[in-house]
């Protein structure tokens, strides 16, 4: 039994950078940092609209989802090759390792590169050998989620998913993401039940810019297993007692709540409140690249701005992430012991 309260307060900022933690919403474009934007700029003859790097990190300054995306797009251009995939999925699993993110389910947007006449197992093949890589050399266990456009039309991401069955052994489930605004999850129905007849889990971004309503119906009509930022629950009650009736984890992203707007201020944000409700809650960077922060910041800067949260948060958010997983039993397990030996550790 661990005793939260010999740990103390002054030394949260420093458990909440040392716990081990997974991370489970994490799109791997959107760590795409402006320096290596220009590396791979220049290794490919990409051509950017921005003379240096200083002016393209001063352009990331968004008033909702759309902006970011505008510009989210336009840096992906420069990834083309199987090893640029590479380069940038092993530059987020450092900065994760270094944040003592011991396991990540990651996002990557196959639609974005095929629609540039990328071919799709370039793109998967890139991030699975930087996953192996990542497990071997740093410790970190890494395993993607294909995500679909929501903006765009279901037979494309019909498209999307048979192109990449020949790579199924490289991923673990689907996602959705994108603009949320008048695309609501039952437009992807078909393509998600394609998804789970292929043994693959079910993840959905609704709640964050849409209303409640997409979080029921990411539910009921995709079968999420996991709703990807899912703030807005809070908005209508009975949900909120469903969520916490059926254990179903909110991937929430802080930073990037704030930096698109959805609160005005972090200490504005409901992560408390939906703790308090008995919500499976995790904390998670989103786009960290563009949203000013990886995972370890985004715990920091939270928690300093909501003083509600304590120790026994902490070590609720790092034990859901981990039990919301996508691990089998004795993988989770490993996970809660570490964490567990770790708050021991501060309560000595």
């Amino acid at each position: 039994m661990i005793d939260f309260d010999a740990i103390p307060r002054a030394r949260l900022p420093e458990l909440l950078r040392a716990m081990p933690k997974a991370e489970l919403h994490i799109h791997i474009e959107g760590s795409l940092e402006p320096e290596l934007i220009f590396a791979l700029a220049q290794r490919n003859g990409v051509a950017l609209a921005y003379p240096s790097v200083e002016a393209l990190r001063a352009a990331y300054a968004f008033t909702d989802l759309q902006s970011f995306l505008d510009i989210y797009y336009a840096g992906a251009s420069v990834l083309i090759e199987e090893r640029d995939f590479a380069d940038l999925a092993y530059a987020y699993l450092q900065r994760a390792a270094a944040d003592h993110v011991i396991h990540a389910e990651i996002f990557f947007d196959p639609q974005t590169h095929t629609a540039r006449g990328v071919d799709i197992g370039t793109v998967i093949r890139g991030l699975a050998a930087a996953c192996a890589r990542g497990e071997r050399e740093l410790g970190i266990t890494g395993r993607l989620i294909l995500c679909f456009l929501r903006h765009l039309d279901e037979a494309d991401a019909l498209a999307t998913f048979d192109a990449a069955l020949p790579y199924r052994a490289h991923f673990i489930g689907v996602g959705l993401d994108s603009s949320e605004r008048g695309h609501p999850p039952e437009k992807f129905a078909r393509v998600f039940a394609r998804a789970r007849a292929e043994g693959l889990h079910c993840v959905a971004h609704a709640g964050e810019e849409g209303p409640p309503e997409y979080i029921r119906s990411a539910l009921d009509v995709l079968h999420a297993e996991r709703i990807d930022h899912g703030v807005r629950c809070v908005e209508d009650p009975a949900l909120v007692e469903r969520l916490a009736r059926e254990g179903v984890a909110l991937t929430v992203c802080p930073l990037s709540n704030l930096k698109l707007c959805v609160f005005d201020s972090l200490d504005a944000h409901n992560l408390a409140d939906l703790l308090a409700a008995g919500l499976k809650v995790t904390v998670n960077s989103d786009d960290p690249a563009y949203f000013g922060g990886y995972i370890n910041q985004n715990f920091v800067e939270t928690f300093a701005a909501l003083p509600q949260l304590g120790t026994r948060e902490a070590y609720a958010l790092a034990r859901n992430s981990f039990e919301a997983s996508f691990v089998d039993a004795a993988a989770r397990a490993a996970m809660v012991g570490r964490l567990d030996s770790t708050f021991a550790t501060y309560a000595r």
